[in-house]
């Protein structure tokens, strides 16, 4: 499955970067590519939740919503 986010908050490679580890770590992710221009994340994986990617973008400080 492949989910695209846009992320809200992002304004620097290190933000995009916390981004990127936070998805990363959530249970059933395999991939994850953050841009920082527009703000987004293409996330893949299986059996992830949305509202477990949500999450994840809310706990390092930024907001995410489905594309």
């Amino acid at each position: 499955m492949v989910v695209e986010l846009k992320i809200v908050g992002m304004s620097c490679e290190h933000c995009s970067g916390r981004v990127e580890k936070a998805l990363g770590a959530v249970a059933g992710v395999t991939a994850v590519e953050v841009v920082l221009e527009p703000g987004s994340a293409t996330v893949t994986g299986e059996n992830v939740r949305l509202a477990d990617l949500v999450e994840a973008v809310d706990r390092v400080g930024f907001t995410a919503t489905a594309d």
